[in-house]
């Protein structure tokens, strides 16, 4: 095999890609074609020099892998750069996938797997498991008189005229919820002790119905969690092999329904996540991987395999997690302040905020929401999470005609089995990739970069049966209107989603990655009035490249209720101090010698409100005069959020909190941006795009990323491919190539436009 490295010289070009590492890639080999193979791309259009592979480099290559519900991405970054893959996802067996990637990435760079340093992995396996509902067959266990917490849950109803309201199924049903003797109070001190024999007299119940995993949630146990970890020992002693969850470790945070549900979440996939990792580990051993495996976390942080197999409830966004950190760090390359993250893949899409280079995080989301964009209708985890608004609106997504005659895309998604009906694998429903392909923006034959030969065939076969012949549409038609309701949603959730967070469209950029993005993005950003987007180098697999910027981090987190007015120092400085330690310890293995970063926070509210703001606590000895800094700084975030605050309300604090973090490297931005110059590319060939709202079909240029020259001006229409993906540039844009190799698309002047 002959493998080829390009390079763009980091001395010589302005150009960061992820903590400075070098950009570039491999010519083709046919060896690797084939239906299930991917690609490896990232050809630099500004190659400097070259020079060709070796096989006696020193072993620093670092691999990062997402499982997709669709496709599965590998990337690997070594000494010469950095080279991509991109796969079908084996449902079956999720390893399968990741492994024949990287082996294929390690073939092509000469390397081994003796080589891979760093192997950090992010997956959609745990929300999978409970969207699917086949996790572990688990049984929660609770204080005498709540049996029923997780369908009383907090009261409240996300639809509250709907007659008709359905709420989605707890992840226990109620013949597995089992209540035991015992009560502590709000303080901790035991009200009643906790009946051993009554947890005895549940061993054989439990083994009867042969339950894998047990959630342990007992009242107040995030102040006093002796009863929990009793509990724990007893089953673990009386039933080996047992999975045991306690909330106390979990989630030590006050509110039970929220902490209980997290509990069960944690219980339900912990089964199903460690067995998935241990086969992993394995097989990675098998081959000679010697280097330190890590796992994403919702948050966006690495953790180690350890702490993933304890708390694998931190796992459940880690995939999407991953595109908000390349976004992130793109942002911060590009000096964007303002920035609305949209990642599209195969199976979802997801939006994000970040503001000066960082997403917007939460302690609280959402998963298997029975309303799309009603909060309270799915099911609460409470663990540190990248806040992200999460559609079914992938490229899988499968459109059907309901029975008012309208249009309905996802969120059930095709994944990749049996897939999308173009990939002649065995799907005959009509999907989001099966609109573009009729509309033309997918050239059939490039797909993933010519190795997955689609049949538009097909495709127009599925959207005259299941679309066409209903709504007396042609096949054009009723891929346009996919095409256009798919856009619409993921429109609507952003504008939603701004709407909540009091943030104005259209002062920000959309930065999209994602296999799918690139395709929607421009019409999403008409519907939303944004003039600015950007395409970044290896978009296609954005998720799995935001792996490799990620820090080792662990946030604990503990509930101790206090008045400012009543603030004990001594009583939070050993329970900072605490946090501390269980930090520390998650981290250990992962962060060796790099220094740890400690970030402090305080959950504070003004008395008699039901909801806290995080305000930033100094990483140092606390002393009673810091009451009033609390105060004052409470106030001042307050007053940010709410353009007032509450002159001498007393204060009180519910939660604290202590992160520990190797921080990624910050990007800094370029000092001069290359804009769009005044010259005009001649497109290399051509493409033929069916536009809906003329309903005629339009002949527009077609150029091939790698050769497009820096600052060059394309005006739309216009497709841009590439292996990873292809870009849609619609009639009310202009692009060009900035000198970071990203895309930039900005909205033509009026005069400019054509419909």
């Amino acid at each position: 095999m002959a493998f080829e490295w390009s390079l763009v010289s980091v001395a010589e070009s302005p150009s960061r890609l992820i903590a400075g590492q070098l950009l570039d890639v491999v010519e083709d080999s046919s060896e690797y074609r084939g239906a299930r193979s991917g690609f490896h791309t990232d050809r630099s259009m500004n190659q400097l020099f070259k020079q060709p592979a070796t096989r006696s480099l020193p072993p620093t290559v670092r691999i990062s892998a997402d499982i997709g519900g669709t496709f599965t991405d590998i990337v690997l970054e070594g000494p010469r750069g950095r080279l991509t893959h991109k796969l079908l996802t084996t449902p079956a067996r999720p390893e399968e996938a990741v492994l024949e990637g990287m082996r294929h990435l390690l073939d092509a760079g000469g390397f081994t797997f003796g080589d891979i340093a760093v192997f950090i992995h992010g997956t959609t396996l745990a929300t999978n498991a409970i969207i699917e509902r086949r996790g572990a067959r688990t049984a929660l266990i609770a204080t005498e008189g709540f049996r029923d917490i997780l369908e009383i849950g907090n009261e409240g109803r996300y639809d509250q005229y709907d007659l008709q309201i359905e709420k989605r199924l707890p992840l226990v049903p109620r013949a597995l919820r089992f209540t035991i003797p015992e009560r502590t109070d709000v303080r901790g001190n035991v009200r009643l002790v906790l009946d051993a024999d009554a947890v005895k007299a549940l061993v054989p119940v439990l083994k009867r119905e042969r339950v894998e995993s047990v959630a342990i949630a007992f009242m107040h146990g995030y102040v006093n969690s002796a009863h929990e970890r009793l509990v724990a020992l007893i089953l673990e002693r009386e039933i080996p092999g047992l999975f045991v969850t306690t909330a106390s470790a979990v989630c030590p945070e006050i509110r039970e329904y929220e902490r209980t549900s997290t509990a069960v979440a944690n219980a339900y996939v912990q089964p199903l996540m460690a067995s998935y990792l241990s086969r992993m580990k394995e097989s990675l051993s098998t081959m000679g991987f010697v280097g330190t495996l890590f796992m994403v976390t919702s948050s966006g942080s690495l953790t180690s395999i350890e702490t993933a197999q304890r708390y694998p409830v931190r796992l459940v966004e880690s995939g999407p997690a991953g595109g908000a950190i390349f976004a992130a760090q793109v942002a911060a390359e590009l000096g964007e302040n303002n920035v609305l993250a949209f990642d599209m893949g195969g199976t979802t899409a997801k939006l994000c905020l970040i503001h000066e280079g960082r997403p917007a995080a939460s302690r609280l989301f959402e998963v298997d929401r029975a309303a799309r964009f009603m909060k309270g209708s799915g099911l609460p985890l409470r663990v540190p999470v990248i806040e992200l608004v999460e559609i079914g609106a992938g490229g899988g997504s499968i459109a059907s005609v309901d029975a008012t005659r309208r249009i309905n895309v996802g969120p059930e998604s095709a994944g990749s089995v049996p897939g999308p009906a173009c990939y002649g694998l065995g799907g005959t429903q009509p999907t989001v990739t099966d609109a573009n392909v009729v509309l033309g923006l997918i050239d059939p034959a490039a797909f993933a970069g010519g190795r997955i030969a689609l049949q538009p065939s097909r495709s127009r076969d599925a959207m005259k049966e299941h679309i066409g012949t209903k709504l007396a549409l042609t096949p054009d038609m009723s891929a346009y209107a996919v095409y256009e309701i798919v856009c619409e949603n993921m429109a609507t959730a952003a504008r939603a989603h701004m709407i909540e967070r009091g943030v104005t469209l259209g002062r920000h950029t959309i930065i999209a990655s994602g296999g799918a993005a690139p395709l929607h993005v421009a019409r999403v950003a008409e519907k939303l009035g944004i003039a600015r987007v950007v395409i970044p180098r290896n978009a296609g697999v954005g998720s799995a490249v935001g792996f490799l910027a990620a820090p080792v981090a662990f946030e604990a987190v503990r509930s101790r209720h206090m008045s400012l007015d009543d603030f004990d120092p001594l009583i939070v400085n050993d329970l900072v101090e605490e946090m501390r330690t269980e930090a520390r310890k998650a981290v250990e293995n992962g962060a060796d010698d790099a220094p740890l970063i400690e970030y402090s926070a305080a959950y504070m509210r003004y008395v008699g409100q039901g909801h806290e703001i995080r305000v930033a606590v100094p990483s140092r000895t606390l002393v009673p005069t810091d009451a009033s800094w609390l105060r004052s700084a409470y106030e001042k975030e307050y007053e940010a959020q709410f353009a007032r605050c509450i002159p001498n309300a007393p204060i009180e604090v519910l939660t604290w909190s202590v992160l520990l973090t190797t921080e990624s490297d910050r990007v800094e931005a370029h000092l001069q941006s290359y804009e769009m110059t005044d010259y005009a590319i001649t497109p290399g060939a051509h493409s033929d795009v069916f536009d809906g709202v003329s309903q005629t079909t339009l002949r527009v240029p077609l150029y091939r990323r790698d050769t497009l020259p820096i600052g060059g001006r394309i005006s739309g229409p216009a497709l841009i491919t590439e292996d990873e993906t292809s870009t849609f540039v619609s009639s009310r844009f202009h692009a060009h190539v900035d000198v970071s190799g990203c895309i930039i698309m900005n909205l033509k002047r009026k005069e400019e436009r054509r419909v």
